[in-house]
């Protein structure tokens, strides 16, 4: 299983498709330990010292984490 799959099985990743873009968001709860970096197009995800590896769509990406929100945007 891929980081990716792992992920979208451990958190709900949703992919939501807009005209601009593309947004990537997952609820992994309030006061969860974690980060995220973007990097040549891979979303790196740290949650409580797993790593997870997202492969994002082609685009110039922002990605933050508030309130437990994984976001992740991508604009084409």
């Amino acid at each position: 299983m891929t980081g990716q799959q792992q992920f979208v099985e451990d958190f709900g990743l949703r992919q939501y498709e807009y005209g601009d873009g593309v947004v990537l968001a997952a609820d992994m709860g309030p006061g969860t330990d974690a980060s995220v970096d973007v990097v040549d197009g891979t979303a790196i995800v740290v949650v409580a010292g797993d790593t997870y590896d997202l492969d994002l769509p082609a685009g110039d990406a922002q990605a933050f984490i508030h309130n437990g929100v994984l976001t992740v945007e991508v604009n084409a």
